[in-house]
């Protein structure tokens, strides 16, 4: 019993070194998309695109 619980913990604990590797590792890609996107957005928003979508029906 005492090796099952020893066992979990310790898988618990190198999930948690690898999910937090990988925040740490993809955090400055998801930073810079998400600044790329808004002022992507940003541009949209001040180019004046006030045309209404015409239907084609």
């Amino acid at each position: 019993m005492f090796w099952k619980i020893l066992g979990i913990v310790a898988l618990v604990w190198v999930a948690m070194i690898v999910i937090g590797a990988l925040v740490k590792a993809l955090f400055p890609i998801l930073m810079i998309s998400a600044i790329v996107f808004g002022l992507y957005l940003l541009y949209k928003a001040v180019s004046g695109s006030n045309k209404a979508p015409v239907d084609k029906l």
